[in-house]
């Protein structure tokens, strides 16, 4: 299955990126490309965090599936945990296109789609039906952790009010839940990250949820370095439970080759790799093991993923190398973990995490 989900990617290359978007969910729908039976992972891979178990550390990031439309498929794929989103209050079409771009030279994508999706109704509806029994009688769910990237409209958006309303609506059915607060296509969203801001949406939260699944907050690789202490410090002390490390970047580095490189938008893939590793080291080190920790930004191999856990990650998500590899992606970067693991004399992954910090 995996072969033919191969083979369909250079045609989905020769279309619009938001168009081969669009058809890699509708395939995924229909079941193209996705195995019959979860793949089996090897125990070595396994790990715990936010009191839960996952038998692979590596998720697909927010974005992808925004309507919660593929859940199963994704997690049939093999992914060891799924997130869902961003999604806000009321429906959205996002900003005008064309509003996504493939960095094709770079391996990179950049994106100004402005949080477009159906809103928290249709979301929190095919959450639901997720978690009902499936047909055949076995246990529903999509067999692996999900969560839910909840985020703010463009306009009337009253964060205290919008974030607890949306944790109302998504905790019934996930297992932890994601404040988005740092994307770049938002106008004011990320002014949510500042110490003061942050720590009031997290007190807003905390005085309807006495009970919710765990809570971690989604950061920019943008904030300057001073900034990450004081927000670690917020986080904490508001009863979140994690940080993902971290969003798309506004920065353009030299190296871009792409035609595309001065678009406006949040850049992904391999060129934000040094800074989301960098930053990850810093809120590691300002953390100390308070936190949860979710790497994201240019992870493309096994290397890179161990690589982030031996700074203090937790797990790891993955989008742009997906959306350039497809399915195969997930066999191979848990292939290529097992082998370092093997010729390092690795047993497990907590044998390794932190260590170069």
């Amino acid at each position: 299955m995996s072969v033919l989900a191969s083979l369909s990617l250079p045609f989905l290359r020769r279309l619009d990126p938001e168009q081969a978007h669009e058809l890699a969910l509708d395939a995924l729908t229909l079941g193209v490309s996705v195995p019959i039976k979860r793949p089996k992972d090897d125990p070595a891979l396994a790990t715990r965090a936010l009191g839960m178990r996952f038998s692979n550390p590596i998720g697909i990031a927010a974005g992808f599936d925004k309507n919660a439309r593929v859940l199963r498929p994704l997690a049939q794929l093999g992914f060891g945990f799924v997130e869902a989103g961003t999604v806000t209050p009321r429906p959205q079409a996002g900003n005008p296109k064309p509003r996504l771009f493939r960095l094709t030279e770079d391996r990179a994508v950049i994106n100004r789609m402005g949080f477009n999706n159906q809103g928290i109704n249709k979301f929190a509806v095919r959450l639901a039906r997720l978690s009902r029994p499936l047909p055949s009688g076995r246990g529903g769910g999509a067999g692996v952790p999900v969560g839910a990237n909840i985020g703010i409209n463009k306009t009337g958006a009253d964060p205290e009010r919008d974030y607890p309303e949306l944790v109302a609506r998504v905790k019934p059915y996930v297992n932890y839940i994601v404040l988005n607060v740092s994307s770049p296509n938002t106008p004011g969203l990320r002014g949510l990250q500042d110490a003061a801001r942050l720590r009031g949406i997290l007190d807003a939260i905390s005085a309807r949820h006495a009970e919710r699944p765990p809570l971690l907050i989604k950061l920019a690789p943008d904030l300057e370095d001073d900034a990450i202490g004081p927000i670690v410090e917020a986080a904490v002390a508001g009863g979140a439970q994690g940080l993902i490390v971290t969003n798309t970047t506004l920065a353009r580095p030299d190296s871009l080759q792409s035609p595309y490189r001065t678009e406006a938008g949040g850049l992904s893939g391999r060129p934000l790799k040094p800074r989301a590793t960098e930053m990850l080291r810093l809120v590691a080190q300002a953390a100390a093991g308070r936190l949860a920790l979710v790497a994201c930004g240019g992870i493309e191999s096994g290397e890179d993923i161990l690589a982030r856990i031996r700074l203090g990650a937790d797990l790891v998500q993955v989008y742009t190398a997906f959306a350039y590899e497809g399915p195969a992606l997930v066999g191979r970067l848990k292939r290529e973990m097992q082998q370092i693991m093997r010729a390092q004399g690795i047993e497990t992954l907590d044998d390794i995490r932190g260590k170069d910090l």
